[in-house]
Order: structure tokens, then sequence, then C-alpha cells
């Protein structure tokens, strides 16, 4: 009986100095200074925006990361703020073992680029507005046109599309959106004009226009033309 007792007394003991050793550790680890921070940014993106920006949203603007303490941080916080600039589209901020203040950055990705009465800017593959970037410039369609709340949603899955498929991106440059909602296309190394229609069965009409272009380059053929009409899901009209 004394034997359990003491094997309760001493499993109490134990778990009491685990305990403190676990708290003690804690606080003196909390209390400790950051070495450095450092942004990582992660994605195939070019870089649209400066490392330097970043990182004085992580570090709240302070002078010397050094002197901020583990114990001083708001994760959320500084994860919530980086969210928060219009180049960015998620964020992970976090503090490595060796007290590295850390910043892992996925930027927005650019699928088009508006030339409107508001100005110039991109539309990022969520279809949000995105400005332009100071240091790096992205090579995606150009738009024109009447863009409203009716069309917009419609217009980005068809940006969208033409951002996903390696042979629309490199031959797509430019798409204008005409008063009726129906789209006109430019292809980077003819001069002919796509007329896409109404933003209906894109995925058949892009498939016909992939078709097409593949049999008529074989064919030297593109140089003839001056329009390609695809409004026709089961045919691809062509003019001279």
């Amino acid at each position: 009986m004394k034997f359990l007792k003491w094997n309760n007394i001493r499993l109490i003991l134990m778990f009491a100095l685990v305990v403190f050793l676990y708290s003690f550790t804690s606080n003196r680890n909390s209390h400790r200074k950051l070495k450095k921070s450092e942004v990582i940014f992660v994605g195939d993106n070019n870089n649209f925006v400066k490392q330097e920006s970043v990182n004085k949203l992580l570090i709240e603007n302070s002078s010397d990361v050094k002197t901020i303490e583990k114990s001083d941080l708001n994760l959320n916080k500084l994860e919530n703020s980086i969210n928060k600039h219009p180049m960015v589209e998620k964020s992970e901020v976090f503090v490595s073992v060796d007290g590295v203040l850390k910043a892992v950055v996925k930027q927005k990705t650019p699928i088009a680029r508006v030339f409107s009465e508001e100005g110039s800017f991109y539309i990022d593959y969520e279809g949000n507005r995105m400005p332009l970037s100071d240091i790096s410039t992205a090579r995606v369609p150009l738009i024109s046109g009447v863009i409203d709340n009716k069309n917009k949603k419609k217009l980005s899955e068809v940006l969208k599309m033409i951002y996903n498929d390696e042979f629309l991106k490199k031959n797509i440059i430019g798409v204008q959106v005409l008063p009726d909602a129906s789209l006109m296309m430019t292809n980077r190394n003819y001069d002919f004009k796509i007329e896409f229609g109404k933003m209906m069965n894109e995925e058949k009409k892009f498939k016909n226009y992939k078709a097409f272009f593949q049999k008529a380059v074989s064919d030297t053929m593109l140089n003839n033309y001056k329009k390609i009409n695809l409004r026709f899901t089961h045919q691809v009209v062509c003019t001279k």
C-alpha cells in the first residue's frame, strides 16, 4: 500500500516537473528576439510586388527585426495585413525553430490586361481587379470594349480558358468586348480577326478554332483570311 502511495507521489512529482520545465522553456522561448525576417514567393508568376514591400508589412515597419520578441507577434494579424496587399492572393506567416520570421507569399495571377476609361489594370485568375506592377509586366491578352457587371463573370471564364490552354495562351493576344457582349479576338502572328460571337459554347468554339488553325497553317492558307467566324458551333466560316 505504501509502495503504491509512493509511486503515485512520484508520478505527481514527475508530472509537475515536466509542466514546470515546459512552462519555463515556453516562456523563455517566447521572449527570445527574432534573428531576421524572410519573404518567400511561391508559384510560377513573375514578382509583381517587391520583397521590401511585403517585408515592411511583415515586421510592421519596425526598423530592426532583431528588436522584436516572439511574444509580441500576432501571426494572424500579420497574415491579414499581407493578404490585403492588392498583388497578394494569400500568405502564410510563421516563426521557424531557429528564430526566423517567414512569410510564404502566393501572388495573384494576371490573366488579362484591361484598357478602359478608368485606366489600365489586370484581371486576375479569380476574376477580380488587380493593379499594374511597377517592376514587372505580364504577357497577357489586352482587353478593350464594354465590360460591366452583366458580362464580366462570363468574360473571366473565357479568359481563364485561354490562360489554361497553352495553344490559346500563345495565340490570342487581344479580346474586344462589343456593345452586344459578343467578342472579337486577335491573333499574335496573323492579321485576321476572330469573330467569337456571344460568350456561350466556349469550349466547342475554341476546339473548332484550334482544329481549323492546325489544318490551315499546314496548308499555308492563314495569310489569305481577314476574318475567322466561330459563331456557328458546327463549322468555322472564313472570309478572305
